[in-house]
């Protein structure tokens, strides 16, 4: 009986964590909001220990931070933001330049492929769809330059800025980011180190700025009522 119980207690722990996850994303907790781990699993529908393992794992991956008698969401902070705006350029660099000396000419040929498919999508798709495809053609990139630790750490970045991008792609839209996409992929087909990394960095830094217009909207987005702007991304409470 021990090994099924503990297969469904790491279940249950995983389906807690991806649930409080995705609510830190879309910043369904306010910034600067303290959570209570009594509240959050009377909400959930379980016990408070894998709460608190979640919450734990959300203070380490930068969702969360301590507070008096528990946690609260970090704020939405401009200089936080730029910093992690500047680490994905770094990061995305890398990639870049191990791609073009390490991708194959399969994996370029996909990944045109996919960005042919992904323009099909209509603009007017919700925007946390969007920017799923946007991320989902800088992992093709990252998955050429075949670092599963530069991998990895660009997953974390794409989710602790996810909710800005949803909020920038709403005020620029798609089509600049397709054509954008589209010069990227000849440079690095092309095998050109200084183009790819031009164009890439362009593509991908804000300014500070635009960061700051981002915050403002994502914050006004926050603290309307939820029936009459809910956040991009949300999901319905839980039962």
């Amino acid at each position: 009986m021990t090994a099924p119980i503990a297969k469904i207690r790491r279940e249950r722990g995983s389906s807690v964590y991806n649930t409080l996850r995705h609510m830190a994303i879309a910043y369904q907790f306010k910034p600067g909001e303290r959570l209570s781990e009594i509240e959050l699993a009377e909400r959930l529908g379980v016990s408070r220990t894998p709460v608190r393992e979640a919450l734990g794992r959300l203070v380490t991956e930068g969702f969360l931070q301590p507070a008096t008698r528990g946690y609260m969401r970090r704020p939405l902070d401009v200089q936080e933001t730029l910093d992690l705006y500047e680490a994905r350029v770094a990061i995305e660099r890398e990639c870049m330049r191990l791609a073009i000396e390490r991708a194959t000419d399969a994996q370029v040929e996909e990944a045109c492929s996919y960005l042919e498919e992904s323009r099909r999508v209509p603009a007017a798709a919700a925007v946390q769809r969007l920017v799923e495809l946007d991320e989902g053609f800088h992992m093709r990139i990252a998955d050429m330059a075949g670092n599963s630790e530069l991998r990895r750490m660009l997953l974390s970045l794409n989710e602790r800025i996810r909710f800005i991008r949803w909020i920038d792609m709403e005020n620029v839209g798609r089509d600049s980011t397709q054509h954008e996409h589209q010069d990227i992929l000849q440079a690095l087909r092309a095998r050109d180190p200084a183009l790819s990394e031009r164009l890439l960095s362009a593509h991908i830094a804000l300014r500070r700025d635009q960061i700051v217009d981002a915050i403002t909207r994502g914050l006004a987005r926050i603290y309307l009522p939820q029936e009459q702007a809910p956040p991009p991304g949300a999901m319905p409470p839980a039962a």
